[in-house]
């Protein structure tokens, strides 16, 4: 967003922290800020995705849990192919709605 600002011309100052885009020193000091942010956020990407990684290395898979068994996705799926009841009732039937049905209905 400064970028963008300094493009138009506009310079930044920050009061509380006392840094001021329009001299040399106080973009230096933005710059300077802005590289250690982007670094923190890319560090805590890393930890995250090494936290996955570990939990799912220990058989854990995140998310919420599925809503159907695989039974329930292969009655649903054998009533959907039956054309016998519509989704909406197929859904009413297991508690869901109509989207976990067709999603379930996605799965292999």
């Amino acid at each position: 967003m400064v970028n963008v600002l300094a493009d138009r011309g506009v310079a930044f100052a920050s009061l509380h922290e006392g840094i001021d885009t329009s001299t040399s020193t106080g973009r230096l000091v933005f710059h300077i800020f802005a590289a250690l942010a982007e670094f923190e956020r890319e560090l805590i990407a890393e930890r995250a995705a090494v936290g996955r990684q570990a939990a799912r290395a220990r058989g854990r898979m995140g998310g919420q849990p599925a809503k159907l068994s695989n039974e329930q996705v292969a009655l649903a799926r054998a009533r959907y192919e039956a054309r016998d009841v519509t989704v909406a009732e197929i859904a009413k039937a297991f508690g869901v709605g109509r989207g976990t049905i067709y999603r379930a209905l996605e799965r292999p």
